[in-house]
């Protein structure tokens, strides 16, 4: 599939006129779920999740039988201030390590039969540094975003977005702090597990990059000035799944980053997503709590490349085969009280 914008007009159009979930399927699988063999929410979060896919689906007994995840790699300039534990040269390692099926979230993806492809992004053009200046030029962010967008299956039934890039975690906090304010180290958190200097010189960056852009909101902006080419990937990836009517589960903290850009771009555009799980990195939660997503799982995950999301598939699977396969009350012949 190709991306249907090619500037960023196009690309703010796309933010504009977003379908919505289907409100009868809703309705009829919220009615489903009050005739199922179980006292009344004795499902707890599982019923909602359930009723959400429905909507979505526009059906009011769906099965999950697409999923699809998609890793999106780059590479940053600022890593050359010393604020990740590993080298850049660990992004394209790693990819052949994804292409190869090595990586965790390869076994993660199959396990809960997924397909999974992985999307390196000009890996030998890393991203300006953003203390000094612009990551990223339009036509970049454009380009990375359309990458996103053309790496989502149509027909897919479910998304989780990925990534890998050394030092997109400090590319990820100083756009949510230029998004959501605070100070530095509000956002900044050890990431890969950097050391005490190495976390003082990334904080010293988000706080540097963020100065430099002089109060400036504008989501997309903020994302060309501060992002990486992986993050705006899965930022248009999300936007994608919108269009399509694809359900997403989000990953971490650069994840959750991704698509804070989106929410603060078009508030309501993450309707289509829950957050797949709350992840080690120090941040996450104050930023989960900005999309108003409780996570599904909370198991001190902080690897990335889109594995908290592609666990948290069990678990909406597990909502679905309960939906959608349990016994009304009057099929089993029991009474409902």
């Amino acid at each position: 599939m190709t991306s249907p914008f090619s500037d960023l007009a196009g690309l703010r159009a796309r933010l504009r006129d977003l379908p919505d979930a289907d409100a009868a399927a809703t309705q009829a699988a919220q009615a489903r779920n009050a005739q199922l063999t179980k006292p009344a929410g004795a499902l707890g979060r599982l019923e909602d999740l359930a009723i959400w896919y429905a909507g979505w689906r526009g059906t009011a007994r769906p099965r999950l039988a697409r999923p699809q995840v998609v890793v999106f790699a780059g590479n940053h300039g600022v890593v050359e201030r010393g604020v990740s534990a590993f080298p850049a040269a660990v992004t394209a390692q790693m990819v052949g390590n994804f292409e190869a099926g090595g990586a965790a979230v390869n076994q993660l993806a199959q396990a809960f039969g997924a397909t999974m492809t992985v999307h390196p992004i000009d890996l030998d053009r890393p991203t300006g540094d953003f203390v000094e200046g612009p990551a990223m030029s339009e036509a970049d962010l454009v380009a990375a975003m359309g990458v996103g967008w053309a790496a989502v299956d149509p027909e897919a039934d479910l998304l989780v977005a990925g990534e890998m890039g050394i030092g997109n975690t400090c590319s990820a906090s100083a756009i949510a702090m230029a998004l959501e304010g605070g100070i530095a180290q509000d956002w900044t958190g050890r990431g890969t597990g950097v050391d005490d200097p190495g976390l003082a010189r990334k904080v010293e960056a988000v706080a540097q990059g963020v100065a430099r852009l002089n109060g400036e909101t504008d989501p997309l902006e903020v994302l060309r000035q501060l992002g990486g080419r992986e993050i705006a990937a899965m930022a248009g990836a999300i936007l994608a799944a919108r269009h399509h009517r694809i359900p997403v589960i989000l990953d971490g903290f650069i994840c959750s980053t991704a698509a804070l850009v989106l929410h603060r771009a078009a508030p309501g555009i993450l309707d289509h997503a829950v957050a797949g799980h709350q992840s080690a990195e120090s941040a996450h939660a104050r930023l989960l709590e900005a999309l108003g997503k409780a996570p599904l799982l909370s198991l001190g995950l902080r690897l990335g490349e889109g594995s908290g999301g592609a666990l948290a598939i069990g678990v909406l699977k597990g909502a679905l085969a309960c939906h959608s396969g349990m016994a009304s009350f009057a099929e089993a012949g029991v009474s409902d009280g």
